[in-house]
């Protein structure tokens, strides 16, 4: 009997794993907490653990590049990064033209990472070329902040001279502007962004608006930038609308995880995306066929999978 009994235990296994039934540990790269990355893999791990029975592990780290060299190294199996970035990454251009980065694939757009400027109210700093001579946060290394503060000091002509530049996270980056350590802080990240937010709840804070000639100024050098407005009012105290530059960011998955996989972790990111939005104060409008847009990289086959049955064609190849 005994006999029997594992043998029918055995093949129900066997059957199960046949079937495809099969949990696993997701490793999600994030960037570091207080940023918008954090906030939505979060959110999203939450959901699909739900849906799928797997098992999500948020991992925090330094941001984009460090999201894609985790992705090109197997260490992690989904991640964000700034579509900027990826490109480069992928090519092995830009600032990854000695360490192309592959191994990976996309999945979907998320939403626009807004560049914000943050400074004390009091502050005498109110345009770029204010920066001069003070001490500015422009993100961890290896972070798309770094990279997009590095990109606007130099269109300004904010050499390092000119200027000291510090790299800190976005919490470590809040705490010493308002000690006045630094006079500023750099934040490429959606809106709005759970760290400003919670410091302009605490302290008179501004963001800096760039004006028109510097705005197509950069558009004109780094193509990949778009305009974007935050809104009067996303933050305590913010009393004017602040135009600014963006960029996109986009799900990424290794290329380890399986066609099966990737399609259903894509079919679940449409499905919650009213869940995603309530959840989070990003501004995340999933559109099958705004998701796509502007991604030069190919596609997961899974999510390629995902897409053809809504009709949208994408490159997986």
């Amino acid at each position: 009997m005994k006999k029997k009994l594992y043998i029918l235990i055995s093949l129900s296994i066997l059957l199960l794993a046949g079937c495809g039934i099969q949990s696993e540990t997701i490793r999600f790269g994030a960037a570091g907490i207080g940023g918008m990355y954090y906030s939505f893999a979060n959110t999203f791990a939450g959901l699909a653990e739900q849906d799928s029975g797997d098992t999500f592990e948020v991992k925090s780290t330094a941001g984009s590049a460090a999201n894609l060299r985790l992705l090109s190294d197997n260490y992690i199996d989904l991640g964000i990064a700034q579509s900027d970035m990826i490109a480069d990454a992928y090519s092995g251009t830009g600032l990854f033209k000695d360490n192309k980065l592959t191994g990976y694939k996309a999945i979907a757009n998320l939403y626009p990472e807004a560049c914000q400027i943050v400074v004390r109210n009091e502050s005498d700093i109110q345009t770029l070329d204010d920066l001069q001579g003070k001490t500015v946060s422009i993100g961890e290394e290896e972070s798309g902040t770094e990279r997009n503060a590095t990109q606007m000091l130099e269109i300004s002509g904010l050499n390092a001279k000119l200027i000291n530049t510090v790299n800190l996270d976005y919490t470590d980056a809040a705490k010493e502007l308002v000690a006045g350590k630094i006079d500023a802080m750099f934040c490429t990240a959606g809106v709005k962004t759970t760290v400003i937010e919670e410091l302009s709840k605490e302290n008179d804070i501004r963001l800096l608006s760039m004006d028109d000639k510097y705005r197509n100024k950069m558009i004109t050098a780094y193509p990949f930038y778009s305009e974007y407005t935050i809104p009067a009012g996303t933050y305590q105290g913010q009393t004017e609308d602040v135009n600014t530059l963006c960029v996109q960011s986009v799900l990424l998955a290794n290329d380890r995880l399986s066609k099966e996989k990737v399609q259903k972790l894509t079919a679940m990111l449409f499905e919650h995306a009213q869940d995603i939005q309530l959840s989070n104060s990003l501004n995340v409008s999933l559109d099958v066929r705004q998701a796509v847009k502007g991604i030069t990289i190919p596609f997961h086959p899974g999510a390629a999978a995902y897409y053809s049955r809504h009709n949208v064609k994408v490159t997986s190849e």
